[in-house]
């Protein structure tokens, strides 16, 4: 990866665009990236690795603040990044999440992150979607952002951190850098192995006490099993079939038994019911016999009602046509009422006589037709009232439209002389309108302005809370720390001072003393109360550093709130609280006053276009109403006159009557009654004659039945309810004596009549206790099979369990201490899991890396050291990495190094494991790198070491890149990128050698 320049706009401290020429800078493969702090040396490197991955290194990336707060409004921030990566020249514009104000009314939106990706080499799809992007860049590099963090942004100060951390810190940022997934997945899949394993068997041995349980509950005891199971259970099974036996013996024997008292209980029951018909039978006989004379009554009632139906019948057809013929005589009486009280009908109604004749029928028919003529004239009549009433009623309604043309004439004429006074009126509203909205811009600056400084006057409030309780916790932590430290200095005094004790626990007659290697200790030295062991002075130290870092931490948190109160400060929270609240409110209500003033500009002139419309549509509007007018009055008077002719010639029509429709519908009724009056006139007659033959009939049909007249027949009937009744009585007697009489010429019978009487209450006893043996010999031998079955059911299961658990338990275990070793427990001396192992692989690669830099830069004095023993406690091993000191030939911890040693250290394994990362990641060249900080901890003499590591790392064309503020490297170094910090935003300046 060769970078070859870098445009950066409204990012980080930088407010406008700056741009940088990788190429020119890196000309002689050694440049130098100084400047103030705070200024934006690091963010350069933010603003290549944004470029390529769409996020910062470390902790910056939590902020997710990368717009810069210097740029103007309305800015984009935005990086732009042409670099060759594996052979491949491109260019890389991004654009990150931020939010802007927005375009109307106040507040702000967010933007989301965009990108694109373009193929300077004119070779592929261009791309835009930032998924794509991210997949490509990744298979460029051959790295993850963490990796390409680590191996070209080396950041000195993490090193030195992983330098000096234990175990678990190097295998987590070892984790990040190395891809070793998939042996975890091979760690989890022996322990997902092993607990399936485990489970199973658990499973199946929880089956085999189920079994066990179950062949004992079958088995009818409480007791578990022998020793061994298996011919226990078997035992249990002979003892179930043999108590099986002797249960089905006894069963066959009680069934014998009982079939015999059955037998007697049946023959006792037969004689006893034969007995029983016989004596019910003669009693039933009995009855018979005295109830004769009753049946001779109801069949002589019955005959009777039968003959006088036919007469019953007539008899009521008499009564209904009699009904009938009063009927229609109440009819003709009420039709002749009703004509004799109309005016017109008395003189029709007095000619008439009863019963009706030929004659009276065609008069009444002849004055019909001359009230229907005259309906027929009247009808013409009634046409003409009806049009007299439309035209009263059009008549009224020009009258009211001549009223309200009169109306309108006047509202139109008042609100025309109204209207220019209301024109002027509109037009200074939408004066007054147009001013609000152009001074709309500065009230919104000013509220914003306001609002800033009151938010950040609450803001700072809670700052200073919160600084004061910090403060008190630095002071806390610092006082911690401090007898910390001095407990820890006093237990290793305290230790120094017991050493010969400490030496002493160690001696065993006949071994040589380490100290004076005498096989011989006659005067060992004796531990003291005072005495301290090496754990209590590995506890101590824990402490204090723990303390230590607890400081670090409160004192960190009161730097970053410190310097928030700062920025506070800066954007005007420092005045009067109150005051600032009240200048918010009062430019709040300003802005909502001109915003909602100004608002009412479109609508206010669109007012003041509709009056001016309104002027010119009053004056069409006053000569149509004139005309209007004009034409209702003319139609007025010609109505006039042709409603007063219309109106004389209905009075004419009426004649005596009320009016024409009086007149018509009198007629109508009198013909519509004179109609009806015939009809019922013709149907009385009829029905009159009907009612006397009917009642001829049913005298001479009474006579024929045999009774003196048709009232005696009519008392002789009988509803077919209580005829039903005589006829079941009758039949029931009858059929009860032929059943009697058949029970007695029954055989069995006649054979059991002079036997004696049946005792059954012994015979059902025996037959009762013979059948509860059979059902207790029954619930024997069924719970003997049942146990038999289950028994056989369950050991032969138990059975093939057992087979089947022995080859399981084997391989379970073989298993189970796999997975162990394999995590880094059990036989694995080391304690290191496979994980562990190739953590270890890499680390021991990158001590070799870096052991052939540090030699370099330490005058050959330090290597590193890689251990791979299991640590304290049974903490993981492999990850042990000290620092051999040639110059003395001991070994020690990274942790006694110096600040400028550290340095070394640090940036020699900043670069072993550039090597292994760049390695690991399929042999990517990085032709371009960053080194930040640390070189001011550095003597002349080591800083020139240095430079010679840093001077072959330039071997091949790569090009290399020192973050540092030391004024001796400007010296060194003549190509330079100078980061220039400015109170309105950074700039760069670039200085080539």
């Amino acid at each position: 990866m060769r970078l070859h320049r870098l445009e950066v706009e409204a990012f980080g401290p930088f407010a406008g665009s700056v741009e940088v020429d990788f190429d020119r800078l890196g000309a002689d493969g050694l440049f130098l990236l100084h400047g103030h702090t705070g200024a934006g040396k690091t963010t350069v490197l933010d603003a290549v690795a944004f470029a390529l991955y769409g996020t910062v290194p470390g902790a910056r990336k939590d902020g997710k603040r990368l717009l810069s707060d210097h740029a103007p409004a309305g800015s984009v921030p935005t990086v732009t990044l042409e670099a060759t990566i594996a052979g491949r020249h491109l260019r890389l514009v991004r654009s990150p999440e931020f939010e802007r104000p927005k375009r109307r009314g106040s507040g702000t939106i967010k933007e989301n992150a965009k990108a694109t990706l373009t193929w300077l080499d004119g070779r592929g799809e261009n791309l835009s979607r930032i998924p794509d992007i991210a997949d490509e860049v990744g298979r460029l590099m051959g790295m993850s952002a963490d990796q390409f963090f680590q191996v070209v942004l080396l950041p000195q100060g993490e090193f030195a951190k992983f330098l000096r951390a234990d175990t678990e810190e190097r295998g987590q940022l070892l984790e990040r850098l190395f891809d070793t997934t998939r042996f975890g997945t091979v760690e989890e899949w022996f322990l997902d192995r092993r607990r399936t394993s485990a489970h199973d068997l658990v499973e199946h041995q929880r089956a085999i006490d189920v079994l066990l349980a179950r062949v004992a509950t079958a088995a009818g005891i409480e007791g578990g099993a022998d020793a061994d199971p298996v011919t226990w259970a078997h035992k249990l099974e002979d003892e179930a079939r043999e108590t099986r036996d002797l249960a089905a013996d006894d069963l066959q024997k009680a069934k014998s038994q009982a079939k015999v008292a059955r037998d007697a209980l049946t023959e006792a029951r037969r004689v006893l019911e034969l007995q029983t018909r016989r004596q019910r039978a003669e009693t039933e006989l009995d009855a018979h016999a005295a109830g004769a004379e009753q049946r001779a009554v109801l069949a002589a009632e019955l005959a009777d009602a039968r003959r006088a139906e036919p007469v019953a019948t007539v008899a009521r057809d008499v009564d209904a046509a009699r009904a009938k013929a009063a009927a229609a005589a109440r009819n003709v009486e009420s039709i002749t009422g009703g004509l004799r009280s109309t005016v017109g009908g008395a003189d029709l109604v007095a000619e008439l006589t009863w019963p009706p004749t030929a004659d009276e029928r065609d008069h009444i028919r002849s004055s019909i037709r001359a009230w229907r003529d005259e309906i027929v004239r009247l009808d013409g009549a009634l046409t003409e009232s009806v049009a007299a009433d439309r035209l009263a009623v059009e008549l009224e309604r020009l009258r009211a439209r001549q009223v309200e043309l009169a109306e309108a004439g006047d509202a139109l004429s008042r609100e025309r002389e109204q209207l220019p006074l209301v024109l002027r009126e509109a037009e200074k509203a939408l004066d007054s309108a147009h001013k609000a909205r152009a001074a709309l811009p500065a009230l919104v600056d000013a509220r914003d302005r306001a609002a800033d400084a009151a938010s950040a006057a609450a803001d700072l409030r809670t700052r200073r809370t919160e600084r004061d309780r910090l403060d008190r916790g630095v002071l806390e932590a610092r006082r911690k720390h401090q007898d910390a430290r001095e407990h820890w200095l006093d237990l290793l005094q305290r230790r120094i001072a017991g050493m010969a004790a400490e030496l002493a626990g160690t001696l065993e007659d006949g071994v040589p003393c380490q100290v004076c290697g005498s096989p011989e200790h006659p005067q060992p030295a004796e531990p003291s109360e005072l005495s301290v062991t090496k754990a209590d002075e590995d506890k101590a130290l824990d402490a204090e550093q723990k303390a230590a870092a607890a400081l670090t931490t409160a004192t960190e948190k009161l730097g970053v709130v410190e310097r928030a109160i700062d920025v506070l400060v800066q954007r005007g929270g420092d005045g009067d609280a109150d005051e600032l609240a009240q200048a918010l409110t009062a430019a709040e209500t300003a802005v909502g006053e001109a915003t909602a003033l100004g608002g009412e500009v479109e609508r206010r002139s669109a007012t003041l276009t509709e009056l001016r419309d309104r002027e010119a549509h009053l004056q069409d509007r006053l000569r149509d109403v004139g005309v209007d007018a004009a034409t209702v009055a003319e139609r007025i008077a010609a109505s006039t006159t042709q409603l007063g002719e219309i109106r004389a010639r209905v009075s004419e029509a009426a004649g005596d009557d009320l009016s024409v429709e009086a007149r018509r519908a009198r007629l109508d009724a009198l013909a519509e009654s004179a109609s009806e009056l015939l009809d019922a006139r013709d149907a009385g007659a009829a029905a009159e004659s009907a009612a006397q033959e009917l009642v001829a009939k049913a005298e001479t049909l009474a006579g024929d039945a045999g009774f003196d007249g048709t009232a005696d027949a009519v008392t002789a009937v009988r509803t077919a309810a209580r005829q039903g009744e005589i006829e079941a009585v009758l039949a029931a007697a009858r059929d009860a004596e032929v059943g009697a009489r058949s029970v007695l010429d029954d055989p069995e019978v006649v054979a059991v009549a002079e036997a004696e009487p049946v005792e059954l209450a012994s015979v059902q006893h025996a037959h009762d206790v013979a059948a509860e043996v059979v059902n207790v010999a029954v619930a024997a031998a069924s719970d003997a099979e049942r146990r038999l079955l289950d028994l056989e059911r369950f050991v032969g299961q138990l059975d093939k369990a057992a087979e089947a658990i022995a080859p399981m338990q084997a391989a379970h275990e073989e298993l189970a201490a796999l997975a162990e070793v394999i995590a880094g427990r059990g036989q694995n001396a080391r304690k290191m899991s496979l994980r562990s192992y190739v953590l270890a692989a890499r680390l021991e690669e990158v001590a070799v890396s870096a052991s052939a830099r540090l030699d370099r830069m330490s005058a050959g004095r330090y290597e590193f050291v890689h251990s791979d023993e299991a640590g304290p406690r049974g903490r993981r091993g492999g990850l042990g990495l000290d620092i051999r000191d040639d110059y003395t030939g001991v070994v020690r911890s990274a942790k006694t190094l110096s600040g400028g040693e550290s340095f070394l250290a640090s940036l020699s394994l900043a670069l072993g494991l550039a090597d292994v990362v760049a390695a690991e990641s399929g042999g990517v060249v990085l032709d371009t790198m960053f080194i930040d900080e640390g070189f001011g901890t550095l003597d002349a003499d080591t800083l020139d070491s240095v430079m010679g590591v840093l001077d072959e790392l330039r071997d091949g064309g790569r090009v290399v890149g020192i973050v540092s503020h030391v004024d001796e490297m400007r010296q060194r170094i003549p190509s330079r990128l100078h980061v220039i910090r400015g109170r309105t935003g950074s700039t760069v300046e670039v200085v080539a050698g």
